[in-house]
């Protein structure tokens, strides 16, 4: 069984993992400030998530996301260690996930910058993790291909271990080439 799982767990896993293994995560919390999705009224309306049944193009709406959860799926030591939510916004693509690390060993900004600047070079984080240093706004990844990138002008360190991490994603056509990827691995085995 392959699960491609979503959107943002393809930007929050890569971070995750990238955080994880230099500095070991003893906890963390993300939040997706993620654009509104098709399940979502564009008008008030009905919905099971009350929230969610207010107009999507007119709010912002605090929301559940599986996403930290799924991350534990592959990085199984962060098991209750890591959770989440999601603030749809009035955009139709273009998301951002803000999180926040408690790591095991004090760090710095130019560390953590440095980790991500190496990891854009490793083969396994190729067309999946990127960095920048351009001041972006949401519709300027619009089409970008990868599944997080990094802004690297929103790091911050506070008191050496607690990290704030900021990471890019189109919602739709990075996870879309992650989907594409996964068919073509698929076709050859």
């Amino acid at each position: 069984v392959l699960n491609n799982a979503s959107c943002t767990t393809n930007c929050v896993a890569p971070v995750a993992a990238v955080v994880h293994s230099r500095l070991g995560i003893a906890k963390a919390a993300m939040t997706t400030i993620h654009s509104y999705t098709d399940d979502q009224n564009l008008q008030d309306g009905s919905h099971k998530d009350l929230r969610r049944a207010r107009a999507a193009a007119y709010n912002i709406v605090p929301t559940t996301t599986g996403a930290a959860i799924a991350t534990t799926e592959t990085i199984p030591e962060l098991k209750g260690l890591f959770d989440g939510l999601s603030l749809r916004v009035p955009t139709i693509t273009g998301s951002i996930t803000d999180f926040s690390f408690v790591v095991k060993r004090n760090t710095s900004v130019e560390e953590i910058n440095n980790f991500f600047r190496q990891a854009t070079l490793e083969d396994r984080y190729t067309g999946i993790l990127a960095v920048t240093d351009e001041p972006l706004v949401s519709s300027d990844i619009i089409g970008r291909r990868e599944s997080a990138i990094v802004d690297l002008a929103l790091t911050q360190v506070i008191d050496g271990d607690l990290v704030k991490v900021f990471a890019w994603y189109d919602n739709e056509w990075g996870y879309s080439n992650r989907l594409v990827e996964t068919v073509i691995d698929l076709a050859k085995t």
